[in-house]
């Protein structure tokens, strides 16, 4: 293990926080999700988490939050420890490596909860932990609340701003203009900084807003795996994807409204039409879909 304090130089940010020692990274790729805005049903969020726990991801760093957070609208929790002593948790965005001696590159993972405060401040936190790293591009993963039904394959979105990485993965450039989350500002800033960058969004039935998706987080990480040709083991989230869909079921057969709504979907789904549009709506940015939807429920409340 390489100590941290080795590395650190010009490049390194004020507000991060790096945790003593570090792997020496194989031409990482660094991957990040954020609960928030951009993560409906939990699901990028999740797949980041489930990736990290299931490659045994070590921490090397974490942001500062005092800068980055309303605390009176994130609010910190306080709990009880072994010696029933109060601690304060405070909202966390943490980055975790991992080697993976099977893959071509070795994996950092960004992981935590959208800012609300300087959020070009808190990419260059990321920025300059990339540089540290040796990161050699980054991807950025969330999820929007789309009209699919919960009971078809999970649709993932991706768009990339670099020529190599969209012929690699054959995606395509966005032409959205509009509001942004974190992640959108991100991907941008980490263009800006020279690394090529690529984001995968994964759909999430628009008529369960609230409901964690495991099955979108699942469709996440087996993206994630192809990415990076290295194997996550995914049984249990596996477990939890058929549960859910099992679950979302009973919920629609007990209302005829839903039923009828959900029932449209899947056919239009089963005859292309669905697919068909969803294709179409590749060459849109992401951010695009979720303030769509964002405007639609203020519209409706």
């Amino acid at each position: 293990m390489e100590a941290v304090t080795d590395h650190l130089g010009a490049s390194s940010s004020g507000h991060l926080q790096w945790l003593g020692s570090m792997p020496s990274l194989r031409r990482p790729t660094l991957i990040a999700a954020f609960e928030g805005w951009n993560d409906a049903g939990d699901a990028a969020s999740t797949a980041a988490r489930h990736v990290a726990s299931s490659w045994r991801c070590e921490p090397v760093a974490r942001i500062d939050p005092e800068p980055f957070f309303d605390f009176t609208s994130t609010r910190p929790s306080v709990r009880l420890n072994s010696d029933n002593q109060r601690v304060i948790d405070w909202p966390s965005n943490e980055l975790s490596a991992a080697r993976l001696p099977s893959a071509p590159c070795d994996a950092v993972i960004v992981v935590g909860t959208e800012p609300q405060l300087q959020w070009r401040t808190f990419a260059e936190q990321i920025i300059g932990a990339a540089e540290v790293l040796g990161v050699e591009r980054i991807v950025t993963l969330g999820a929007l609340l789309a009209e699919v039904p919960h009971s078809r394959d999970v649709q993932v979105y991706g768009a990339a701003a670099d020529d190599g990485l969209r012929s690699e993965l054959d995606l395509t450039p966005s032409s959205y203009e509009g509001p942004t989350g974190i992640v959108g500002v991100l991907s941008t800033l980490c263009r800006d900084a020279g690394y090529p960058t690529a984001s995968f969004w994964s759909a999430v039935p628009s008529y369960m807003p609230g409901t964690p998706s495991p099955k979108a987080a699942l469709a996440l990480v087996r993206k994630v795996c192809t990415l990076m040709q290295a194997p996550v083991l995914t049984k249990e989230l596996e477990y939890r994807a058929a549960a859910y869909e099992s679950e979302l079921a009973k919920v629609v057969a007990e209302d005829d409204e839903i039923s009828e709504y959900v029932g449209r979907l899947e056919r239009a789904w089963d005859s292309n039409v669905e697919r068909t549009r969803q294709q179409q709506s590749l060459t849109l940015d992401p951010d695009k879909l979720v303030a769509e939807v964002e405007q639609f429920l203020r519209d409706t409340n």
